[in-house]
Protein backbone atom coordinates (compact mmCIF):
# COMPACT_ATOMS: atom_id res chain seq x y z
CA UNK A 1 0.00 0.00 0.00
CA UNK A 2 1.51 3.36 -0.90
CA UNK A 3 2.44 6.04 1.87
CA UNK A 4 -0.72 7.72 0.69
CA UNK A 5 -2.88 5.89 1.59
CA UNK A 6 -2.15 5.80 4.71
CA UNK A 7 -2.30 9.80 5.12
CA UNK A 8 -5.27 10.06 6.64
CA UNK A 9 -12.50 34.90 -16.21
CA UNK A 10 -11.63 36.83 -18.09
CA UNK A 11 -11.74 36.92 -21.83
CA UNK A 12 -8.80 35.10 -22.56
CA UNK A 13 -10.91 32.01 -21.79
CA UNK A 14 -13.67 32.57 -23.91
CA UNK A 15 -13.94 29.51 -25.70
CA UNK A 16 -17.44 29.67 -26.52
CA UNK A 17 -20.64 27.66 -25.55
CA UNK A 18 -19.86 24.05 -26.69
CA UNK A 19 -17.51 23.43 -23.24
CA UNK A 20 -20.74 23.91 -21.32
CA UNK A 21 -22.60 21.18 -23.54
CA UNK A 22 -19.59 19.04 -23.44
CA UNK A 23 -19.45 19.14 -19.17
CA UNK A 24 -22.99 17.98 -19.21
CA UNK A 25 -22.42 15.28 -22.56
CA UNK A 26 -22.91 11.79 -21.37
CA UNK A 27 -19.75 10.83 -22.64
CA UNK A 28 -16.49 12.32 -23.00
CA UNK A 29 -15.87 14.55 -26.23
CA UNK A 30 -12.56 14.37 -27.85
CA UNK A 31 -11.83 17.83 -27.41
CA UNK A 32 -11.25 18.93 -23.90
CA UNK A 33 -10.07 21.88 -21.91
CA UNK A 34 -8.71 22.53 -18.37
CA UNK A 35 -7.38 25.10 -16.58
CA UNK A 36 -3.85 25.21 -14.56
CA UNK A 37 -1.22 27.42 -13.01
CA UNK A 38 1.02 29.26 -15.32
CA UNK A 39 3.32 27.33 -17.99
CA UNK A 40 5.75 27.41 -15.27
CA UNK A 41 3.78 25.21 -12.82
CA UNK A 42 3.99 21.88 -11.93
CA UNK A 43 0.37 21.73 -12.01
CA UNK A 44 0.81 22.74 -16.25
CA UNK A 45 3.29 20.35 -16.70
CA UNK A 46 1.66 17.70 -15.22
CA UNK A 47 -1.50 17.91 -17.40
CA UNK A 48 0.36 18.62 -20.53
CA UNK A 49 1.85 15.21 -20.00
CA UNK A 50 -1.83 13.55 -19.34
CA UNK A 51 -3.15 15.10 -22.62
CA UNK A 52 0.46 13.80 -24.80
CA UNK A 53 -0.62 10.72 -23.14
CA UNK A 54 -4.71 10.83 -24.07
CA UNK A 55 -4.08 12.06 -27.26
CA UNK A 56 -2.97 8.42 -28.70
CA UNK A 57 -7.09 7.83 -27.99
CA UNK A 58 -8.07 10.32 -29.73
CA UNK A 59 -8.61 12.79 -27.66
CA UNK A 60 -6.88 16.44 -27.29
CA UNK A 61 -6.63 18.15 -23.95
CA UNK A 62 -5.82 21.85 -23.92
CA UNK A 63 -4.27 22.95 -21.03
CA UNK A 64 -5.16 26.91 -20.43
CA UNK A 65 -2.87 28.67 -17.86
CA UNK A 66 -3.63 31.00 -15.10
CA UNK A 67 -1.80 32.98 -12.95
CA UNK A 68 -4.15 32.56 -10.21
CA UNK A 69 -6.93 30.06 -8.34
CA UNK A 70 -10.14 32.93 -9.13
CA UNK A 71 -8.81 32.73 -12.86
CA UNK A 72 -8.28 28.87 -13.03
CA UNK A 73 -11.95 28.66 -11.54
CA UNK A 74 -13.67 31.14 -13.47
CA UNK A 75 -13.73 28.96 -16.56
CA UNK A 76 -14.62 26.25 -14.94
CA UNK A 77 -17.46 28.31 -12.72
CA UNK A 78 -19.15 29.41 -16.13
CA UNK A 79 -19.12 26.32 -18.29
CA UNK A 80 -16.52 27.37 -20.88
CA UNK A 81 -13.66 24.24 -19.69
CA UNK A 82 -14.56 21.02 -18.60
CA UNK A 83 -11.84 20.49 -15.65
CA UNK A 84 -9.52 22.25 -13.60
CA UNK A 85 -6.11 21.24 -12.41
CA UNK A 86 -6.16 23.39 -9.41
CA UNK A 87 -4.46 23.59 -5.84
CA UNK A 88 -5.80 24.53 -2.16
CA UNK A 89 -8.33 26.65 -3.94
CA UNK A 90 -10.40 24.18 -4.80
CA UNK A 91 -11.17 23.69 -1.26
CA UNK A 92 -11.43 27.39 -0.62
CA UNK A 93 -13.90 27.39 -3.69
CA UNK A 94 -15.84 24.39 -1.84
CA UNK A 95 -16.11 26.52 1.34
CA UNK A 96 -17.04 29.45 -0.05
CA UNK A 97 -14.25 31.67 1.91
CA UNK A 98 -12.07 34.36 1.09
CA UNK A 99 -12.18 35.48 -2.55
CA UNK A 100 -14.96 33.00 -3.34
CA UNK A 101 -16.97 34.62 -0.50
CA UNK A 102 -18.44 37.18 -3.10
CA UNK A 103 -22.11 37.61 -4.00
CA UNK A 104 -20.55 35.98 -7.88
CA UNK A 105 -19.15 32.91 -6.28
CA UNK A 106 -20.00 31.52 -2.55
CA UNK A 107 -19.72 27.62 -2.29
CA UNK A 108 -18.85 25.25 -5.48
CA UNK A 109 -19.65 22.04 -5.89
CA UNK A 110 -16.53 20.85 -6.00
CA UNK A 111 -15.86 17.43 -7.15
CA UNK A 112 -12.49 15.60 -7.39
CA UNK A 113 -11.07 12.98 -10.12
CA UNK A 114 -7.85 12.56 -9.29
CA UNK A 115 -4.92 14.46 -6.97
CA UNK A 116 -1.31 14.60 -8.36
CA UNK A 117 0.48 12.99 -4.45
CA UNK A 118 3.79 12.70 -5.63
CA UNK A 119 6.83 12.40 -3.76
CA UNK A 120 7.67 16.40 -3.51
CA UNK A 121 6.71 18.64 -1.29
CA UNK A 122 3.62 21.23 -2.12
CA UNK A 123 2.77 24.63 -0.50
CA UNK A 124 5.86 25.14 1.13
CA UNK A 125 8.08 28.26 1.09
CA UNK A 126 10.73 28.86 -0.91
CA UNK A 127 12.79 31.09 0.20
CA UNK A 128 16.02 32.99 -1.11
CA UNK A 129 19.41 31.13 0.20
CA UNK A 130 21.10 34.63 0.93
CA UNK A 131 17.47 35.31 3.05
CA UNK A 132 19.20 32.77 5.79
CA UNK A 133 15.58 31.41 6.64
CA UNK A 134 16.55 28.50 8.21
CA UNK A 135 13.41 27.46 10.46
CA UNK A 136 9.82 28.81 9.58
CA UNK A 137 10.22 31.37 12.99
CA UNK A 138 13.40 33.29 10.33
CA UNK A 139 10.67 34.35 8.51
CA UNK A 140 10.04 36.93 10.86
CA UNK A 141 11.02 40.37 9.41
CA UNK A 142 11.06 39.10 6.07
CA UNK A 143 9.30 40.57 3.02
CA UNK A 144 6.81 37.91 2.00
CA UNK A 145 4.75 37.32 -0.92
CA UNK A 146 0.67 38.06 -0.96
CA UNK A 147 -0.58 36.75 -4.59
CA UNK A 148 -4.02 39.12 -5.94
CA UNK A 149 -6.62 36.42 -6.35
CA UNK A 150 -4.26 33.27 -5.06
CA UNK A 151 -6.14 32.58 -1.85
CA UNK A 152 -4.73 29.24 -1.50
CA UNK A 153 -1.59 30.63 -1.53
CA UNK A 154 -1.67 33.08 0.76
CA UNK A 155 -3.78 30.98 3.18
CA UNK A 156 -0.95 28.49 3.06
CA UNK A 157 2.39 30.95 3.97
CA UNK A 158 -0.51 32.28 6.42
CA UNK A 159 -0.24 28.52 7.73
CA UNK A 160 3.64 28.61 7.37
CA UNK A 161 3.85 31.80 9.54
CA UNK A 162 1.63 30.07 12.09
CA UNK A 163 3.92 27.43 12.47
CA UNK A 164 6.66 29.77 13.40
CA UNK A 165 4.31 31.18 15.70
CA UNK A 166 3.70 34.42 13.97
CA UNK A 167 1.23 36.55 11.53
CA UNK A 168 1.11 38.50 8.25
CA UNK A 169 1.94 41.48 10.82
CA UNK A 170 5.18 39.90 11.73
CA UNK A 171 6.86 40.20 8.40
CA UNK A 172 6.72 42.27 4.66
CA UNK A 173 3.92 41.90 3.14
CA UNK A 174 4.80 42.49 -0.69
CA UNK A 175 1.95 42.25 -3.18
CA UNK A 176 2.43 40.30 -6.86
CA UNK A 177 0.21 39.93 -9.60
CA UNK A 178 0.81 36.53 -9.70
CA UNK A 179 2.68 33.19 -8.64
CA UNK A 180 4.73 33.38 -11.12
CA UNK A 181 5.72 36.98 -10.05
CA UNK A 182 6.38 35.98 -6.77
CA UNK A 183 9.24 33.71 -8.27
CA UNK A 184 10.33 36.59 -10.14
CA UNK A 185 10.32 38.57 -7.15
CA UNK A 186 12.63 36.39 -5.37
CA UNK A 187 15.30 36.26 -8.38
CA UNK A 188 14.87 40.33 -8.93
CA UNK A 189 15.55 40.39 -4.69
CA UNK A 190 12.42 42.04 -3.88
CA UNK A 191 10.75 39.14 -2.05
CA UNK A 192 12.20 36.63 0.25
CA UNK A 193 10.16 33.40 0.32
CA UNK A 194 7.05 32.23 -1.72
CA UNK A 195 4.95 29.40 -1.71
CA UNK A 196 5.78 27.08 -4.12
CA UNK A 197 6.29 23.18 -5.04
CA UNK A 198 10.04 21.80 -4.68
CA UNK A 199 9.81 21.00 -8.40
CA UNK A 200 8.37 23.80 -9.78
CA UNK A 201 10.18 24.78 -13.12
CA UNK A 202 10.75 28.34 -12.47
CA UNK A 203 12.59 27.25 -9.43
CA UNK A 204 15.68 26.38 -10.92
CA UNK A 205 16.01 29.91 -11.75
CA UNK A 206 16.00 30.78 -8.62
CA UNK A 207 18.52 28.27 -7.79
CA UNK A 208 21.07 29.15 -10.57
CA UNK A 209 20.68 33.02 -9.48
CA UNK A 210 22.76 34.93 -7.42
CA UNK A 211 20.79 34.83 -4.21
CA UNK A 212 20.14 30.83 -4.41
CA UNK A 213 17.51 28.81 -3.51
CA UNK A 214 16.54 27.13 0.01
CA UNK A 215 13.76 25.07 1.63
CA UNK A 216 13.87 24.85 5.74
CA UNK A 217 13.16 21.61 7.24
CA UNK A 218 9.99 21.09 9.11
CA UNK A 219 9.98 17.73 10.51
CA UNK A 220 6.81 15.90 12.08
CA UNK A 221 8.42 16.12 15.29
CA UNK A 222 8.03 19.28 15.60
CA UNK A 223 4.54 19.14 17.19
CA UNK A 224 3.16 22.15 18.17
CA UNK A 225 4.79 23.61 15.04
CA UNK A 226 2.20 21.37 12.86
CA UNK A 227 -0.63 21.47 15.31
CA UNK A 228 -0.59 25.63 14.90
CA UNK A 229 -0.23 25.07 11.20
CA UNK A 230 -3.01 22.66 10.29
CA UNK A 231 -5.08 25.38 12.47
CA UNK A 232 -5.14 27.01 9.01
CA UNK A 233 -4.42 24.22 6.50
CA UNK A 234 -6.06 21.17 7.28
CA UNK A 235 -4.80 19.68 3.64
CA UNK A 236 -0.87 19.62 4.29
CA UNK A 237 0.64 16.14 5.85
CA UNK A 238 4.00 15.73 7.31
CA UNK A 239 6.67 14.31 4.25
CA UNK A 240 9.92 13.63 3.40
CA UNK A 241 9.94 14.91 -0.22
CA UNK A 242 13.03 13.08 -2.83
CA UNK A 243 11.79 15.04 -5.71
CA UNK A 244 12.51 18.67 -6.56
CA UNK A 245 15.09 21.16 -7.42
CA UNK A 246 18.44 19.77 -5.54
CA UNK A 247 16.54 16.60 -3.81
CA UNK A 248 17.01 13.11 -4.57
CA UNK A 249 17.20 9.95 -2.64
CA UNK A 250 20.12 11.07 -0.34
CA UNK A 251 19.08 15.04 -0.49
CA UNK A 252 15.82 15.07 1.22
CA UNK A 253 13.42 17.82 2.02
CA UNK A 254 11.37 17.24 5.38
CA UNK A 255 8.03 19.32 5.13
CA UNK A 256 4.61 19.10 4.26
CA UNK A 257 2.30 18.36 1.02
CA UNK A 258 -1.28 17.56 -0.79
CA UNK A 259 -1.78 16.26 -3.78
CA UNK A 260 -0.94 18.49 -6.12
CA UNK A 261 -2.54 19.03 -9.00
CA UNK A 262 -6.18 18.78 -7.69
CA UNK A 263 -7.24 17.40 -10.70
CA UNK A 264 -11.18 18.23 -10.32
CA UNK A 265 -14.83 19.53 -12.01
CA UNK A 266 -17.91 20.22 -10.81
CA UNK A 267 -21.02 17.96 -10.26
CA UNK A 268 -22.71 18.95 -13.13
CA UNK A 269 -20.20 16.70 -15.20
CA UNK A 270 -21.56 13.51 -16.00
CA UNK A 271 -21.00 10.59 -14.48
CA UNK A 272 -20.14 8.76 -17.50
CA UNK A 273 -17.45 11.34 -18.23
CA UNK A 274 -15.84 11.39 -15.68
CA UNK A 275 -15.87 8.05 -15.33
CA UNK A 276 -13.97 8.08 -18.86
CA UNK A 277 -11.75 10.82 -17.94
CA UNK A 278 -10.45 8.66 -14.87
CA UNK A 279 -10.05 5.46 -16.80
CA UNK A 280 -8.00 7.44 -19.67
CA UNK A 281 -5.83 8.73 -16.81
CA UNK A 282 -5.49 5.36 -15.14
CA UNK A 283 -5.11 3.23 -18.53
CA UNK A 284 -2.23 5.48 -20.11
CA UNK A 285 -0.75 6.12 -16.35
CA UNK A 286 2.67 4.16 -18.11
CA UNK A 287 2.58 6.94 -20.79
CA UNK A 288 2.97 9.96 -18.81
CA UNK A 289 3.75 9.06 -15.47
CA UNK A 290 7.85 9.66 -16.06
CA UNK A 291 6.76 12.67 -17.77
CA UNK A 292 7.10 15.05 -14.55
CA UNK A 293 6.89 14.39 -10.41
CA UNK A 294 3.54 15.54 -10.05
CA UNK A 295 2.01 13.68 -12.68
CA UNK A 296 3.65 10.46 -11.12
CA UNK A 297 1.23 11.02 -8.34
CA UNK A 298 -2.01 10.26 -10.33
CA UNK A 299 -1.57 6.63 -9.81
CA UNK A 300 -4.55 4.80 -7.90
CA UNK A 301 -2.41 3.52 -5.19
CA UNK A 302 -1.14 6.87 -4.13
CA UNK A 303 -4.92 8.34 -3.96
CA UNK A 304 -6.19 9.61 -0.71
CA UNK A 305 -9.27 8.45 -0.86
CA UNK A 306 -10.61 10.24 2.52
CA UNK A 307 -9.48 14.28 1.79
CA UNK A 308 -11.56 17.20 2.21
CA UNK A 309 -13.39 17.69 -1.44
CA UNK A 310 -15.75 14.61 -2.56
CA UNK A 311 -15.05 12.60 -5.16
CA UNK A 312 -17.36 12.50 -8.59
CA UNK A 313 -19.38 9.75 -8.70
CA UNK A 314 -17.65 8.68 -12.09
CA UNK A 315 -14.27 8.43 -10.21
CA UNK A 316 -16.05 6.24 -7.60
CA UNK A 317 -16.79 4.25 -10.13
CA UNK A 318 -13.44 3.54 -11.53
CA UNK A 319 -12.23 3.06 -8.52
CA UNK A 320 -14.62 0.53 -7.17
CA UNK A 321 -13.98 -1.66 -10.38
CA UNK A 322 -10.45 -1.47 -9.30
CA UNK A 323 -10.90 -2.61 -6.11
CA UNK A 324 -9.32 0.81 -4.01
CA UNK A 325 -12.98 1.81 -2.75
CA UNK A 326 -13.67 0.68 0.64
CA UNK A 327 -17.34 1.40 2.82
CA UNK A 328 -15.16 3.74 4.83
CA UNK A 329 -14.72 5.49 1.60
CA UNK A 330 -17.87 5.81 0.97
CA UNK A 331 -19.15 7.11 4.66
CA UNK A 332 -16.67 10.12 3.86
CA UNK A 333 -17.62 10.98 1.01
CA UNK A 334 -20.92 11.17 2.06
CA UNK A 335 -20.08 13.15 5.04
CA UNK A 336 -18.54 15.97 2.47
CA UNK A 337 -21.48 15.56 0.56
CA UNK A 338 -23.62 16.60 3.27
CA UNK A 339 -20.84 19.42 4.13
CA UNK A 340 -21.50 20.89 1.00
CA UNK A 341 -25.46 20.76 0.56
CA UNK A 342 -25.17 22.32 4.52
CA UNK A 343 -22.80 25.09 3.07
CA UNK A 344 -25.05 26.09 -0.09
CA UNK A 345 -28.45 26.19 1.78
CA UNK A 346 -26.52 28.55 4.55
CA UNK A 347 -25.23 30.48 1.57
CA UNK A 348 -28.83 30.98 0.11
CA UNK A 349 -30.34 31.66 3.70
CA UNK A 350 -27.74 34.75 4.49
CA UNK A 351 -28.16 36.80 1.37
CA UNK A 352 -25.62 35.13 -1.32
CA UNK A 353 -22.38 36.65 0.09
CA UNK A 354 -24.04 40.37 0.25
CA UNK A 355 -22.52 40.78 3.56
CA UNK A 356 -19.16 38.61 4.27
CA UNK A 357 -19.19 39.03 7.30
CA UNK A 358 -22.72 37.74 7.97
CA UNK A 359 -22.20 34.56 5.77
CA UNK A 360 -18.81 33.84 7.43
CA UNK A 361 -20.63 33.83 11.17
CA UNK A 362 -23.64 31.85 9.80
CA UNK A 363 -21.34 29.76 8.12
CA UNK A 364 -19.44 28.77 10.83
CA UNK A 365 -22.23 28.69 13.18
CA UNK A 366 -23.77 25.90 10.99
CA UNK A 367 -20.57 24.00 10.28
CA UNK A 368 -20.59 23.83 14.05
CA UNK A 369 -23.42 22.65 14.69
CA UNK A 370 -23.25 20.04 11.74
CA UNK A 371 -20.39 18.73 13.62
CA UNK A 372 -17.86 19.67 11.04
CA UNK A 373 -14.59 22.06 11.42
CA UNK A 374 -15.38 25.30 9.99
CA UNK A 375 -11.12 26.17 9.83
CA UNK A 376 -12.19 29.58 9.05
CA UNK A 377 -13.31 31.09 11.77
CA UNK A 378 -16.67 33.69 11.77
Amino acid sequence: MSKFRQLAAGSVFTLGAAFAANALADSLPKNISTTAYGTTSAGYAAMVAVGNAIADDGYKLRVLPAKNDVSRMTPLMRGKVEFSAMGVGSFQAQEGVLDFGKPQWGPQPARLLLMGWSDTNNALPATAKDANIMKSSDLRGKRIAWIVGGPALNQNMQAWLAHGGMTWDDVTKVTVPGWKASIQGIIDGNIDAAIASTNSSMLFQVASSPRGLHFFDAPADEKENWVNLRKHAPWLVPHVATSGVGLSDTVVHTGGTFGYPVFMTYSRMSDQSAYEMVKLMNDKYAKYKDAHASAKGFALDRQVMQWIIPYHAGAVKLFKEQGVWSAEDQAHNDSLLARQDLLMKTWNATGKGSDYAAWMKARYEALTAGGYDPVWQD
